[in-house]
Protein backbone atom coordinates (compact mmCIF):
# COMPACT_ATOMS: atom_id res chain seq x y z
CA UNK A 1 0.00 0.00 0.00
CA UNK A 2 1.11 3.60 -0.42
CA UNK A 3 2.49 5.56 2.52
CA UNK A 4 -0.48 7.21 4.29
CA UNK A 5 1.33 10.52 4.73
CA UNK A 6 1.94 10.58 1.00
CA UNK A 7 -1.69 9.67 0.29
CA UNK A 8 -2.86 12.57 2.46
CA UNK A 9 -0.61 14.99 0.61
CA UNK A 10 -1.69 13.65 -2.82
CA UNK A 11 -5.29 12.61 -2.18
CA UNK A 12 -6.64 14.01 -5.46
CA UNK A 13 -3.93 12.27 -7.50
CA UNK A 14 -4.56 8.94 -5.77
CA UNK A 15 -8.34 9.25 -6.25
CA UNK A 16 -7.79 10.04 -9.94
CA UNK A 17 -5.65 6.90 -10.25
CA UNK A 18 -8.37 4.82 -8.58
CA UNK A 19 -11.06 6.26 -10.84
CA UNK A 20 -8.91 5.74 -13.93
CA UNK A 21 -8.26 2.12 -12.99
CA UNK A 22 -11.94 1.53 -12.13
CA UNK A 23 -11.16 0.67 -8.51
CA UNK A 24 -14.01 1.50 -6.16
CA UNK A 25 -12.31 3.21 -3.25
CA UNK A 26 -13.10 6.63 -1.76
CA UNK A 27 -9.86 8.22 -0.61
CA UNK A 28 -11.73 10.90 1.38
CA UNK A 29 -13.50 8.16 3.35
CA UNK A 30 -10.17 6.40 3.94
CA UNK A 31 -8.63 9.57 5.35
CA UNK A 32 -11.70 10.22 7.50
CA UNK A 33 -11.60 6.69 8.91
CA UNK A 34 -7.89 7.03 9.52
CA UNK A 35 -8.54 10.22 11.51
CA UNK A 36 -11.11 8.30 13.56
CA UNK A 37 -8.57 5.53 14.11
CA UNK A 38 -5.97 8.00 15.35
CA UNK A 39 -8.44 9.64 17.76
CA UNK A 40 -9.63 6.29 19.13
CA UNK A 41 -6.03 5.12 19.47
CA UNK A 42 -5.21 8.27 21.43
CA UNK A 43 -8.24 7.80 23.67
CA UNK A 44 -7.50 4.14 24.38
CA UNK A 45 -3.85 4.86 25.12
CA UNK A 46 -4.88 7.65 27.51
CA UNK A 47 -7.41 5.35 29.21
CA UNK A 48 -4.74 2.64 29.62
CA UNK A 49 -2.30 5.19 31.05
CA UNK A 50 -4.89 6.42 33.57
CA UNK A 51 -5.84 2.86 34.52
CA UNK A 52 -2.21 1.96 35.14
CA UNK A 53 -1.72 5.09 37.23
CA UNK A 54 -4.80 4.34 39.35
CA UNK A 55 -3.77 0.71 39.77
CA UNK A 56 -0.40 1.83 41.09
CA UNK A 57 -2.10 4.26 43.48
CA UNK A 58 -4.41 1.52 44.73
CA UNK A 59 -1.38 -0.53 45.68
CA UNK A 60 0.12 2.35 47.65
CA UNK A 61 -3.18 3.07 49.43
CA UNK A 62 -3.56 -0.57 50.41
CA UNK A 63 -0.05 -0.62 51.84
CA UNK A 64 -0.76 2.51 53.86
CA UNK A 65 -4.07 1.11 55.16
CA UNK A 66 -6.32 3.55 53.31
CA UNK A 67 -8.72 0.83 52.17
CA UNK A 68 -11.78 3.07 51.73
CA UNK A 69 -9.95 5.32 49.28
CA UNK A 70 -8.50 2.28 47.55
CA UNK A 71 -11.98 0.81 47.03
CA UNK A 72 -13.18 4.07 45.47
CA UNK A 73 -10.27 3.92 43.01
CA UNK A 74 -11.08 0.28 42.26
CA UNK A 75 -14.56 1.40 41.22
CA UNK A 76 -12.95 3.99 38.93
CA UNK A 77 -10.67 1.35 37.43
CA UNK A 78 -13.66 -0.95 36.83
CA UNK A 79 -15.49 1.88 35.07
CA UNK A 80 -12.34 2.64 33.05
CA UNK A 81 -12.03 -1.01 32.02
CA UNK A 82 -15.61 -1.05 30.76
CA UNK A 83 -14.99 2.19 28.84
CA UNK A 84 -11.69 0.84 27.51
CA UNK A 85 -13.33 -2.36 26.33
CA UNK A 86 -15.85 -0.37 24.30
CA UNK A 87 -13.19 1.93 22.85
CA UNK A 88 -10.94 -0.99 21.94
CA UNK A 89 -13.84 -2.65 20.12
CA UNK A 90 -14.49 0.56 18.20
CA UNK A 91 -10.78 0.89 17.42
CA UNK A 92 -10.57 -2.67 16.13
CA UNK A 93 -13.60 -2.09 13.89
CA UNK A 94 -12.28 1.18 12.50
CA UNK A 95 -8.78 -0.30 12.06
CA UNK A 96 -10.27 -3.18 10.07
CA UNK A 97 -12.07 -0.71 7.80
CA UNK A 98 -8.94 1.41 7.35
CA UNK A 99 -6.89 -1.67 6.45
CA UNK A 100 -9.54 -2.86 3.96
CA UNK A 101 -9.53 0.53 2.23
CA UNK A 102 -5.74 0.76 2.29
CA UNK A 103 -5.41 -2.53 0.42
CA UNK A 104 -7.60 -1.06 -2.34
CA UNK A 105 -5.54 2.10 -2.79
CA UNK A 106 -3.93 1.86 -6.25
CA UNK A 107 -0.51 2.82 -7.41
CA UNK A 108 -0.46 6.16 -9.17
CA UNK A 109 0.36 6.18 -12.88
CA UNK A 110 3.27 7.73 -14.73
CA UNK A 111 2.82 11.16 -16.31
CA UNK A 112 3.15 9.64 -19.79
CA UNK A 113 0.49 6.95 -19.23
CA UNK A 114 -2.40 7.54 -21.67
CA UNK A 115 -5.83 8.20 -20.19
CA UNK A 116 -8.49 5.81 -21.47
CA UNK A 117 -11.28 3.41 -20.60
CA UNK A 118 -10.14 0.11 -22.12
CA UNK A 119 -7.51 -1.58 -24.28
CA UNK A 120 -9.05 0.20 -27.26
CA UNK A 121 -7.54 3.41 -25.89
CA UNK A 122 -4.00 2.05 -25.65
CA UNK A 123 -1.57 4.10 -27.71
CA UNK A 124 0.61 2.47 -30.36
CA UNK A 125 4.28 3.39 -30.01
CA UNK A 126 5.88 1.40 -32.81
CA UNK A 127 5.42 -1.44 -35.27
CA UNK A 128 8.12 -3.92 -36.17
CA UNK A 129 8.09 -6.39 -39.06
CA UNK A 130 6.04 -6.83 -42.21
CA UNK A 131 2.60 -8.41 -42.12
CA UNK A 132 2.34 -11.61 -44.17
CA UNK A 133 0.49 -11.55 -47.49
CA UNK A 134 -1.17 -14.82 -48.43
CA UNK A 135 -1.97 -15.55 -52.06
CA UNK A 136 -3.82 -18.69 -50.98
CA UNK A 137 -6.52 -19.50 -48.44
CA UNK A 138 -4.65 -19.36 -45.14
CA UNK A 139 -5.61 -21.51 -42.16
CA UNK A 140 -5.91 -20.55 -38.50
CA UNK A 141 -3.79 -22.17 -35.78
CA UNK A 142 -6.51 -24.64 -34.81
CA UNK A 143 -6.79 -26.04 -38.33
CA UNK A 144 -3.02 -26.05 -38.75
CA UNK A 145 -2.62 -27.74 -35.38
CA UNK A 146 -5.11 -30.45 -36.28
CA UNK A 147 -3.62 -31.03 -39.74
CA UNK A 148 -0.10 -31.38 -38.31
CA UNK A 149 -1.32 -33.30 -35.25
CA UNK A 150 0.08 -30.63 -32.92
CA UNK A 151 -3.06 -29.66 -31.02
CA UNK A 152 -6.01 -31.70 -29.78
CA UNK A 153 -8.64 -29.43 -28.26
CA UNK A 154 -11.59 -31.89 -28.16
CA UNK A 155 -9.66 -34.38 -26.04
CA UNK A 156 -8.34 -31.54 -23.90
CA UNK A 157 -11.92 -30.45 -23.19
CA UNK A 158 -12.88 -34.06 -22.49
CA UNK A 159 -10.16 -34.22 -19.86
CA UNK A 160 -10.21 -30.76 -18.32
CA UNK A 161 -13.36 -28.98 -19.45
CA UNK A 162 -13.67 -25.73 -21.38
CA UNK A 163 -10.55 -23.76 -22.33
CA UNK A 164 -8.42 -26.91 -22.08
CA UNK A 165 -6.21 -28.45 -24.76
CA UNK A 166 -3.56 -31.07 -25.43
CA UNK A 167 -0.29 -30.34 -27.23
CA UNK A 168 1.22 -33.38 -28.88
CA UNK A 169 4.28 -34.29 -30.90
CA UNK A 170 5.90 -31.28 -32.53
CA UNK A 171 3.28 -29.06 -30.86
CA UNK A 172 4.77 -29.87 -27.47
CA UNK A 173 8.28 -29.48 -28.87
CA UNK A 174 7.45 -25.98 -30.17
CA UNK A 175 5.87 -25.14 -26.82
CA UNK A 176 9.06 -26.16 -25.03
CA UNK A 177 11.33 -24.64 -27.67
CA UNK A 178 10.01 -21.09 -27.36
CA UNK A 179 10.35 -21.31 -23.59
CA UNK A 180 13.95 -22.51 -23.75
CA UNK A 181 14.81 -19.86 -26.35
CA UNK A 182 13.42 -17.18 -24.03
CA UNK A 183 15.25 -18.57 -21.00
CA UNK A 184 18.54 -18.77 -22.88
CA UNK A 185 18.08 -15.16 -23.98
CA UNK A 186 17.59 -14.05 -20.36
CA UNK A 187 20.56 -16.07 -19.14
CA UNK A 188 22.77 -14.17 -21.57
CA UNK A 189 21.40 -10.94 -20.05
CA UNK A 190 22.49 -11.90 -16.53
CA UNK A 191 19.22 -13.25 -15.13
CA UNK A 192 19.29 -15.89 -12.39
CA UNK A 193 16.85 -18.74 -13.13
CA UNK A 194 14.67 -20.05 -10.31
CA UNK A 195 12.24 -22.93 -9.90
CA UNK A 196 9.54 -21.50 -7.65
CA UNK A 197 6.38 -22.61 -5.77
CA UNK A 198 3.20 -22.33 -7.80
CA UNK A 199 0.96 -22.80 -4.75
CA UNK A 200 1.27 -19.73 -2.55
CA UNK A 201 -0.24 -18.31 0.61
CA UNK A 202 -2.95 -15.69 0.36
CA UNK A 203 -0.69 -13.08 1.93
CA UNK A 204 1.79 -13.54 -0.90
CA UNK A 205 -0.84 -12.51 -3.45
CA UNK A 206 -1.91 -9.57 -1.30
CA UNK A 207 1.66 -8.37 -0.87
CA UNK A 208 2.44 -8.55 -4.58
CA UNK A 209 -0.71 -6.60 -5.46
CA UNK A 210 -2.79 -9.37 -7.06
CA UNK A 211 -5.31 -9.34 -4.19
CA UNK A 212 -7.80 -7.98 -3.36
CA UNK A 213 -8.71 -6.65 -6.82
CA UNK A 214 -7.74 -9.74 -8.85
CA UNK A 215 -9.10 -12.41 -6.54
CA UNK A 216 -11.65 -13.71 -9.07
CA UNK A 217 -8.88 -14.61 -11.54
CA UNK A 218 -7.06 -16.99 -9.19
CA UNK A 219 -7.84 -20.62 -8.36
CA UNK A 220 -8.10 -21.37 -4.63
CA UNK A 221 -7.16 -24.71 -3.08
CA UNK A 222 -10.09 -25.12 -0.71
CA UNK A 223 -9.15 -25.69 2.92
CA UNK A 224 -5.45 -25.06 2.30
CA UNK A 225 -5.28 -21.23 2.37
CA UNK A 226 -3.24 -21.60 -0.79
CA UNK A 227 -3.78 -20.39 -4.32
CA UNK A 228 -2.43 -21.33 -7.77
CA UNK A 229 -0.48 -18.44 -9.27
CA UNK A 230 -1.25 -16.95 -12.68
CA UNK A 231 2.36 -15.81 -13.07
CA UNK A 232 5.69 -16.59 -11.44
CA UNK A 233 6.01 -12.85 -10.82
CA UNK A 234 4.29 -13.60 -7.50
CA UNK A 235 6.90 -16.02 -6.07
CA UNK A 236 9.82 -14.24 -7.78
CA UNK A 237 9.03 -10.93 -6.06
CA UNK A 238 8.15 -12.69 -2.80
CA UNK A 239 11.51 -14.47 -2.79
CA UNK A 240 12.93 -11.37 -1.10
CA UNK A 241 9.90 -10.46 1.07
CA UNK A 242 10.81 -9.02 4.50
CA UNK A 243 14.47 -8.74 3.51
CA UNK A 244 17.04 -5.99 2.99
CA UNK A 245 18.81 -6.60 -0.31
CA UNK A 246 21.75 -5.15 -2.19
CA UNK A 247 20.66 -3.40 -5.39
CA UNK A 248 23.87 -1.60 -6.30
CA UNK A 249 23.35 -3.68 -9.42
CA UNK A 250 19.76 -4.56 -10.32
CA UNK A 251 18.67 -8.01 -9.14
CA UNK A 252 17.47 -9.97 -12.19
CA UNK A 253 15.37 -13.10 -11.70
CA UNK A 254 13.66 -15.44 -14.17
CA UNK A 255 11.41 -18.47 -13.90
CA UNK A 256 9.76 -20.96 -16.22
CA UNK A 257 6.46 -22.05 -14.76
CA UNK A 258 3.02 -23.40 -15.41
CA UNK A 259 0.36 -20.75 -14.75
CA UNK A 260 -3.36 -20.94 -13.98
CA UNK A 261 -6.08 -18.32 -14.52
CA UNK A 262 -9.82 -18.66 -14.11
CA UNK A 263 -10.59 -16.10 -16.86
CA UNK A 264 -13.74 -14.99 -15.02
CA UNK A 265 -15.47 -12.28 -17.03
CA UNK A 266 -14.10 -13.48 -20.37
CA UNK A 267 -16.98 -15.80 -21.20
CA UNK A 268 -17.70 -15.74 -24.92
CA UNK A 269 -14.41 -13.98 -25.70
CA UNK A 270 -11.68 -15.72 -27.70
CA UNK A 271 -13.35 -19.10 -27.24
CA UNK A 272 -11.73 -20.70 -30.28
CA UNK A 273 -8.27 -22.12 -29.98
CA UNK A 274 -5.41 -21.30 -27.68
CA UNK A 275 -5.77 -17.57 -27.09
CA UNK A 276 -7.51 -17.65 -23.69
CA UNK A 277 -6.98 -20.88 -21.75
CA UNK A 278 -6.95 -21.83 -18.08
CA UNK A 279 -3.48 -23.42 -18.02
CA UNK A 280 -0.39 -22.16 -19.81
CA UNK A 281 3.35 -21.70 -19.38
CA UNK A 282 5.37 -18.52 -19.03
CA UNK A 283 8.96 -17.46 -18.87
CA UNK A 284 8.84 -14.45 -16.56
CA UNK A 285 11.49 -11.83 -15.88
CA UNK A 286 11.48 -9.81 -12.65
CA UNK A 287 13.84 -7.02 -11.67
CA UNK A 288 14.41 -5.38 -8.29
CA UNK A 289 16.39 -2.17 -8.44
CA UNK A 290 17.19 1.02 -6.56
CA UNK A 291 14.18 3.30 -5.93
CA UNK A 292 15.24 5.77 -8.58
CA UNK A 293 12.70 6.71 -11.26
CA UNK A 294 15.33 7.01 -13.98
CA UNK A 295 16.84 3.64 -13.06
CA UNK A 296 13.53 1.74 -13.08
CA UNK A 297 12.51 3.44 -16.34
CA UNK A 298 15.76 2.21 -17.87
CA UNK A 299 15.00 -1.29 -16.58
CA UNK A 300 11.49 -1.11 -18.09
CA UNK A 301 12.95 -0.34 -21.51
CA UNK A 302 15.48 -3.14 -21.07
CA UNK A 303 13.02 -5.91 -20.19
CA UNK A 304 10.65 -4.77 -22.93
CA UNK A 305 13.59 -5.00 -25.29
CA UNK A 306 14.21 -8.60 -24.27
CA UNK A 307 10.66 -9.54 -25.25
CA UNK A 308 11.04 -7.69 -28.55
CA UNK A 309 14.30 -9.50 -29.24
CA UNK A 310 12.53 -12.82 -28.76
CA UNK A 311 9.80 -11.88 -31.24
CA UNK A 312 12.40 -10.75 -33.74
CA UNK A 313 14.18 -14.10 -33.38
CA UNK A 314 10.83 -15.78 -33.98
CA UNK A 315 10.49 -13.59 -37.10
CA UNK A 316 7.06 -12.35 -36.09
CA UNK A 317 5.53 -8.92 -36.78
CA UNK A 318 4.44 -7.06 -33.66
CA UNK A 319 3.64 -3.69 -32.19
CA UNK A 320 4.30 -2.06 -28.81
CA UNK A 321 1.52 -0.08 -27.12
CA UNK A 322 1.45 2.18 -24.08
CA UNK A 323 -1.29 0.83 -21.82
CA UNK A 324 -3.92 3.36 -20.75
CA UNK A 325 -5.29 3.93 -17.25
CA UNK A 326 -8.47 1.91 -17.81
CA UNK A 327 -6.52 -1.17 -18.90
CA UNK A 328 -4.03 -1.12 -16.00
CA UNK A 329 -4.10 -3.12 -12.79
CA UNK A 330 -4.07 -1.71 -9.29
CA UNK A 331 -0.34 -2.24 -8.84
CA UNK A 332 1.03 -0.80 -12.07
CA UNK A 333 2.76 2.57 -12.43
CA UNK A 334 3.61 2.27 -16.13
CA UNK A 335 2.95 -0.52 -18.61
CA UNK A 336 3.68 -1.56 -22.17
CA UNK A 337 1.93 -4.40 -23.96
CA UNK A 338 3.44 -6.14 -26.96
CA UNK A 339 0.92 -7.43 -29.46
CA UNK A 340 1.87 -9.91 -32.15
CA UNK A 341 0.10 -10.13 -35.50
CA UNK A 342 -2.40 -13.00 -35.66
CA UNK A 343 -3.78 -13.47 -39.19
CA UNK A 344 -6.89 -15.38 -38.07
CA UNK A 345 -7.91 -12.45 -35.87
CA UNK A 346 -6.96 -9.93 -38.57
CA UNK A 347 -5.43 -7.99 -35.71
CA UNK A 348 -2.55 -7.80 -33.27
CA UNK A 349 -3.12 -9.90 -30.14
CA UNK A 350 -1.43 -9.36 -26.79
CA UNK A 351 1.44 -11.77 -26.17
CA UNK A 352 3.62 -9.84 -23.68
CA UNK A 353 3.15 -7.34 -20.88
CA UNK A 354 5.88 -5.20 -19.31
CA UNK A 355 5.35 -3.21 -16.10
CA UNK A 356 7.14 -0.81 -13.77
CA UNK A 357 5.59 -0.79 -10.28
CA UNK A 358 7.95 1.66 -8.55
CA UNK A 359 7.90 0.78 -4.81
CA UNK A 360 4.26 -0.39 -4.65
CA UNK A 361 5.02 -4.13 -4.46
CA UNK A 362 8.16 -3.71 -2.38
CA UNK A 363 6.30 -1.62 0.19
CA UNK A 364 3.58 -4.26 0.55
CA UNK A 365 6.15 -7.09 0.56
CA UNK A 366 8.59 -5.19 2.81
CA UNK A 367 11.56 -5.47 0.45
CA UNK A 368 14.11 -2.79 1.26
CA UNK A 369 17.57 -1.64 0.30
CA UNK A 370 19.94 1.06 1.52
CA UNK A 371 20.27 4.40 -0.22
CA UNK A 372 23.42 6.50 -0.57
CA UNK A 373 22.94 7.79 2.99
CA UNK A 374 22.64 4.20 4.32
CA UNK A 375 18.95 4.78 5.01
CA UNK A 376 16.54 1.90 4.51
CA UNK A 377 14.16 2.53 1.59
CA UNK A 378 11.80 0.38 -0.48
CA UNK A 379 13.07 -1.01 -3.80
CA UNK A 380 11.44 -0.62 -7.20
CA UNK A 381 10.16 -3.79 -8.89
CA UNK A 382 9.46 -4.57 -12.54
CA UNK A 383 8.21 -7.58 -14.49
CA UNK A 384 7.81 -8.73 -18.07
CA UNK A 385 6.60 -11.77 -19.93
CA UNK A 386 9.55 -13.10 -21.89
CA UNK A 387 7.17 -15.54 -23.57
CA UNK A 388 3.80 -17.16 -22.84
CA UNK A 389 2.78 -20.39 -24.52
CA UNK A 390 0.63 -21.78 -26.06
CA UNK A 391 -0.62 -18.28 -26.98
CA UNK A 392 2.63 -17.54 -28.84
CA UNK A 393 1.96 -20.63 -30.98
CA UNK A 394 -0.97 -18.79 -32.59
CA UNK A 395 1.18 -16.25 -34.48
CA UNK A 396 4.03 -18.71 -34.83
CA UNK A 397 1.91 -21.22 -36.74
CA UNK A 398 -0.28 -18.75 -38.61
CA UNK A 399 2.38 -16.32 -39.83
CA UNK A 400 4.81 -19.06 -40.84
CA UNK A 401 2.36 -21.34 -42.71
CA UNK A 402 3.25 -22.08 -46.33
CA UNK A 403 1.11 -22.64 -49.43
CA UNK A 404 1.81 -26.38 -49.39
CA UNK A 405 0.53 -26.66 -45.81
CA UNK A 406 3.97 -26.91 -44.22
CA UNK A 407 5.07 -24.56 -41.44
CA UNK A 408 8.37 -22.69 -41.54
CA UNK A 409 10.47 -22.94 -38.38
CA UNK A 410 12.51 -19.78 -37.64
CA UNK A 411 16.26 -20.34 -37.52
CA UNK A 412 16.45 -19.42 -33.82
CA UNK A 413 14.14 -22.33 -32.92
CA UNK A 414 15.80 -25.00 -35.01
CA UNK A 415 18.44 -26.00 -32.43
CA UNK A 416 15.55 -26.88 -30.09
CA UNK A 417 13.67 -28.72 -32.87
CA UNK A 418 16.37 -31.21 -33.86
CA UNK A 419 17.44 -28.90 -36.68
CA UNK A 420 14.12 -29.11 -38.52
CA UNK A 421 13.49 -26.23 -40.94
CA UNK A 422 9.81 -27.00 -41.52
CA UNK A 423 6.94 -28.98 -40.12
CA UNK A 424 5.71 -31.22 -42.92
CA UNK A 425 2.15 -32.48 -43.13
CA UNK A 426 1.62 -36.15 -42.22
CA UNK A 427 1.26 -38.36 -45.25
CA UNK A 428 -2.48 -38.84 -44.77
CA UNK A 429 -2.95 -35.03 -44.92
CA UNK A 430 -0.82 -34.37 -47.96
CA UNK A 431 -2.78 -33.65 -51.11
CA UNK A 432 -6.00 -32.85 -49.27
Amino acid sequence: MLDMKWVRAHAEEVQAAADGKKIKVDIAVLLQRDDERKLLLQQTEEARRLRNTLSAEIGKLMQSGEREQAEKMRAQVKQLNEQLEQEEAKLASVQEEVTRLQWLVPNIVSPDTPVGLSDEDNVELRRVGELPVFDYQFRDHVELGEMHELIDIPRGVKIGGTRSYVLKGAGLLLHRAVQQLALDLLLKQGFTPLEVPLMVREGTLVNTGFFPTGRDQVYELQGENKWLVGTSEVPLVSYYADEVIDVKEPVKLAAVSTCFRSEVGSGGRDVRGLYRVHQFAKVEQVILCAPDAAESERMLQEITGHAEELLQQLELPYRVVAVCTGDMSQKTYKQYDIETWMPSREAYGETHSSSNLHDFQARRSNIRCRDEDDKLVYCHTLNNTAVASPRILIPLLENHQQADGSIYIPAALRPYMAGAERLILPEHEQGK
